[in-house]
């Protein structure tokens, strides 16, 4: 099946990114605070201006701050570096506080922005509402997440879906757990999902034979034990 939805790949390797920014299954790229700190990344501005210099591709990097000031003077700073650069905002601060109106702030400022952490409708509503239409911008849904509570995102995002109107604002499927929400995001007409280097590698099991993989599992299995010797 090929895919009509953009990926994204989601990763704070250096190598990673560099290695894939040539890759046309790949449309773009993004980072987070976690995945820097995965990485060992000692400075933020050397990672930034290092990968702009290597990648044409959009490219998330996000703020770390909570006041409305700081976040204002982040984003300004992290726009700066790159014109392929959208900012991340979290949609809710660490405090609960909503952050649309600084968001609102940001985007009339012309920085692209990716609205992140979103979770529920209303976070979604008014992310899209404090956008600036006229700039390429995303809103990223965190559909694995949200499953992993028990919920299937599919309803969150298909009511999303709908209520967005505006072609320059896209709808992201974020915290990707499996191959399978490729075509699950696809199938929900997100426009983008973020996809991690480990899952895009499991690309080459799409359509495989499932009496092969049976039989490749039992022999791995089979395999495993032998290399341990073991004994009953």
């Amino acid at each position: 099946m090929k895919n009509k939805i953009k990926i994204y790949l989601d990763t704070a390797d250096i190598k990673k990114i560099v290695k894939a920014k040539n890759n046309k299954n790949i449309s773009g790229f993004t980072t987070n605070p976690s995945l820097l700190r995965k990485n060992n990344i000692k400075s933020y501005q050397s990672f930034i201006k290092y990968l702009c210099k290597k990648v044409s591709k959009p490219i998330s990097f996000e703020i770390f701050a909570d006041d409305e000031k700081e976040i204002i003077n982040q984003s300004i700073k992290i726009s700066k570096f790159s014109k392929n650069i959208l900012v991340k905002i979290p949609i809710i601060n660490s405090k609960g506080k909503s952050l649309a109106g600084t968001i609102k702030k940001i985007s009339d400022l012309n920085i692209k922005l990716n609205i992140t952490a979103v979770f529920t409708f209303k976070q979604f509503k008014s992310a899209y509402d404090s956008l600036n239409k006229k700039n390429f911008n995303i809103i990223s849904i965190f559909a694995g997440r949200i499953a992993d509570t028990g919920r299937d995102p599919k309803f969150i995002i298909s009511k999303c879906v709908k209520y967005k109107k505006n072609k320059n604002i896209k709808i992201l499927w974020a915290s990707t757990r499996e191959y399978l929400n490729i075509i699950q995001a696809q199938n929900e007409k997100c426009d983008i999902i973020t996809v991690t280097p480990e899952i895009l590698s499991k690309k080459k099991l799409s359509g495989y034979n499932l009496e092969k993989f049976s039989i490749d599992t039992s022999k791995a299995f089979y395999e495993d034990a032998k290399k341990m010797k073991l004994k009953i």
